[in-house]
């Protein structure tokens, strides 16, 4: 059997108007990339002691990056589910709805307890949205045109990331933190018009049940899991009983969720996709991309503004390279992919990306800018060149009527690479820079000592309380902080060269027809 569907399904009226329905499914795109990438702007202005910001500590931060992503990871399954049961049209709307009040309430969070409890809202949103809008676009292009289809919307996360810390740091500018927030709400509005016009509803003939067990097996192990991990960061010391228990505790619920979806009759993960080689190697790509990267730009802001001394805005823009390189070349990738194959195209991607992490391993305060310009273009152009193939050769595995399963997985994985990145790679940085820092800290009551050594704008914050008698700690602090990105960024370049592998020994080689292999046409079979 082929996973091409005849033309007669998609009708005229649609197929006409696809263009214009991949524009207003990037608009929906575009509102929940947006809004991590102008977090990752603001997460210093948050750190800002009230009334700037909210005084949020360096776990805190963290945690108002992964209540989002590891609460959208986790219902991620459940919705692709939905949506592919009751309609992806109803899911999107109703996902946005949720999204927009999220956005109003974070704004106006009044400590850093209620934000993280805000963004796990706006994440329950933005699980509804993210899957349907792949969904919708396997369902609105012909199998020939999906690939161009998937390029363009993978350049539209290029899209939000320049958008998005150039946008916040005008907010910050002009406006107090909340209004990176608020900015999502208009957007919302506008999509929501625009998607009730434009696009057609779609689902599944032949749904199954809802797996409510395994859902809360997956939320549970990775809260679990990162939890973990954030406090060995926190404690300096992951072999504390309280860090390997959670740790420890995560990983088998994890396992057992993994049991129960093989046993279960309906499950939200149905592991027999994974049997496929292919399939497989496209998401451990993808998962570890973002592993690597979300990790890195996590410190890299903090390098751009506490060491470097650069405003949110001028950060902004100085991350525009990595954005335009992104927009640029994830349209243009599956070119690539037609002459070399998704083998070379891939491997070469996570190379390039390797590469340039570990080009962060030489930065020190005085680094010609020009350099961190080059690095992060390249570093565009690298991802572009996994995110493109890896999402067409997942969503195109599966049979269009699976499209929202096929999306949710796919997205899960990288939300959840994204999420373990920025507490594996954030509790290296924060070790690292305690262990650097501690013996300058000596001089400091015990209880600003504490405070003090937990990242560098606490160092900073708690140097400009002594006034004159804090300048000796911001050299040691800078210091320290660069020897600290140093090791996470080869942390980094060692997980994308993992990635890298892992495309190089399974992803396919240059096509040789335009049909699915036999492996994608028998994985088809077993998911049907």
């Amino acid at each position: 059997m082929t996973t091409a569907v005849p033309d007669s399904r998609i009708p005229e009226a649609v197929h006409r108007r696809r263009w214009a329905i991949l524009g207003v499914l990037m608009l929906s795109l575009l509102i929940v990339v947006l809004d991590n990438s102008i977090l990752n702007v603001a997460i210093k202005t948050i750190s800002t002691p009230a009334p700037t910001g909210l005084g949020a500590t360096q776990s805190e931060l963290e945690w108002a990056i992964n209540a989002y992503t590891l609460a959208f990871a986790g219902l991620l399954f459940t919705a692709g589910l939905i949506g592919d049961r009751v309609g992806r049209k109803k899911v999107l709307l109703g996902g946005l709805v949720v999204f927009g009040i999220g956005s109003a309430l974070a704004a106006e969070s009044g400590s850093p307890g209620q934000l993280i409890a805000y963004r796990a809202l706006m994440a329950l949103g933005a699980a509804f949205v993210m899957p349907a809008t792949l969904a919708v676009l396997m369902n609105v292009f012909e199998r020939e045109e999906q690939p161009k289809a998937i390029g363009i919307w993978a350049g539209g996360v290029g899209l939000a990331i320049a958008i998005g810390p150039i946008t916040g740091g005008v907010l910050l500018d002009h406006f107090w933190w909340g209004s990176v927030f608020l900015i999502n709400v208009p957007i919302v509005l506008l999509a929501l018009v625009l998607m009730v016009w434009l696009v057609p509803d779609s689902r599944d003939p032949r749904p199954g049940r809802l797996d409510p067990v395994g859902v809360v097996l997956s939320v549970v192990g990775l809260v679990l899991l990162v939890y973990g991990i954030i406090r060995g960061g926190e404690l300096a010391d992951f072999t504390d009983p309280s860090v390997l228990s959670t740790i420890g505790a995560g990983v088998v619920v994890l396992a057992g969720f993994v049991v129960f979806e093989k046993r279960s009759e309906h499950p939200s993960l149905d592991v027999t996709y994974f049997k496929n080689k292919v399939f497989s190697a496209a998401m451990a790509a993808i998962a570890l991309v973002f592993f690597a990267l979300m990790g890195v730009t996590f410190f890299s802001v903090f390098y751009m503004q506490s060491v470097r001394g650069y405003s949110p805005l001028e950060s902004g823009l100085l991350m525009l390279p990595l954005a335009a390189a992104q927009m640029t070349f994830a349209p243009r990738a599956r070119l690539l992919v037609d002459r070399f194959g998704n083998r070379v195209t891939t491997g070469a991607g996570l190379l390039l990306l390797a590469a340039m992490l570990a080009a962060f391993a030489t930065f020190e305060a005085d680094t010609p800018i020009w350099v961190l310009e080059v690095v992060f273009f390249l570093m565009g152009t690298g991802m572009a060149h996994v995110m493109t193939p890896t999402s067409v050769v997942i969503m195109q595995a599966l049979p269009r009527e699976k499209a929202g399963s096929a999306s949710a997985l796919s997205n899960t994985f990288r939300q959840v690479g994204g999420a373990l990145g920025i507490a594996v790679l954030g509790s290296v940085l924060s070790t690292a820079y305690r262990n650097g820092i501690e013996d300058k800290l000596d001089l400091l009551p015990a209880g600003l000592r504490d405070t003090a050594g937990e990242s560098i704008e606490a160092t900073l914050g708690v140097a400009a309380k002594l006034g004159s008698r804090g300048d000796s700690l911001v050299g040691p602090a800078n210091d320290a902080f660069l020897h600290a990105m140093h090791v996470t960024a080869l942390c980094g370049a060692g997980v994308a060269l993992i990635g890298a592998l892992v495309a190089v020994l399974f992803l396919p080689g240059r096509p040789t027809e335009p049909q699915p292999g036999r492996e994608e046409q028998e994985l088809v079979t077993a998911g049907e």
